[in-house]
């Protein structure tokens, strides 16, 4: 896709909303269904932290057959700050997300999680059960999320806790600092290119839109989002004994930031869970489009 058309998909595939949360904070929600003519069921996204709608490429296609409707973290890709700095975290992204669902109508629905988003809409499905019919999590864990991560490296839960919480504390205190910086980065397909040789991210079929989904996610100030990101490390396990609805987990077998296997033994905790393993890292929507958005159809259809 050419740069050209990149801007023409996020300037149509989206429509924006301004929600008012519980707390009064104003959430900037989006859905991709701007004139109402996808023919298909609604999903809720509970995204990555920070992240925003041009990390699902699959989802901005017209034909994708999945009405989505989600919104951007407090503080982030034009969501204001909560009044209370210190209301965030996965609790009032709940709260968010249920405003949300009112505002566009959404009594009931599958809620699909990416990343953080994944504590989140377990968080929800335990909270408001009435509420949510499925789970879809990709590359996320429901809880206890910073004790997974480095996966691939085999550290015990305790020391990959240690390690990423202090990373993120140094990372907020120098944030300042650092935010000019990494919001006048230009980033580009060859940006993009020498991302996904460091094994952070593997290659994405669309280079271009997901270097627009970079550089929007860099907007963000580096010491808010580890500030929201310190927070939401305070979130611990969820109790998957209570949960009764089908969830399905699609975990990147490489992934640094949701351990795979950590994945795989949630699902094996689950009374109606598929899990499964990709080739790929923590960016497997944008990796592998087309197989991650095969699977929620699936899902999709065995929920229904």
């Amino acid at each position: 896709m050419p740069a050209s058309a990149a801007r023409t998909v996020t300037e149509t595939a989206v429509e924006f909303h301004d929600v008012l949360s519980d707390d009064g904070t104003r959430l900037r929600a989006w859905t991709n269904d701007p004139d109402g003519s996808i023919d298909g069921p609604t999903v809720v996204l509970c995204n990555g932290l920070g992240t925003n709608p041009w990390a699902w490429p699959a989802m901005l296609r017209p034909d994708c057959g999945v009405r989505v409707v989600s919104w951007n973290h407090r503080g982030t890709g034009g969501s204001d700050r909560p009044a209370d700095p210190e209301h965030v975290g996965i609790d009032a992204f709940v709260e968010d997300g249920l405003s949300v669902m009112d505002h566009f109508g959404v009594d009931r629905a599958v809620l699909v999680g990416w990343s953080m988003g994944v504590n989140t809409m377990f968080e929800l499905a335990l909270a408001h059960p009435e509420r949510v019919t499925g789970l879809f999590a990709v590359a996320g864990v429901p809880g206890d999320t910073f004790s997974t991560m480095l996966g691939p490296l085999w550290l015990p839960r305790f020391a990959a806790r240690a390690v990423t919480v202090n990373l993120s504390r140094a990372l907020k205190l120098g944030g300042r600092m650092l935010t000019p910086v990494a919001s006048r980065l230009t980033v580009g397909p060859r940006g993009i290119a020498v991302l996904t040789r460091t094994g952070f991210m593997f290659p994405v079929p669309d280079p271009e839109l997901a270097a627009v989904a970079v550089a929007e996610f860099l907007k963000t100030p580096v010491d808010w989002y580890f500030h929201l990101a310190l927070r939401t490390s305070e979130h611990g396990r969820v109790s998957l004994s209570r949960l009764r609805v089908p969830v399905e987990l699609v975990a990147g077998r490489f992934d640094l930031l949701a351990g795979a296997r950590h994945m795989a033994t949630a699902a094996e905790r689950l009374a109606d869970a598929t899990y499964v393993e990709l080739r790929g890292s923590h960016f497997l929507q944008m990796e592998q489009p087309e197989r991650v958005h095969e699977l929620l159809l699936a899902f999709l259809d065995r929920v229904s």
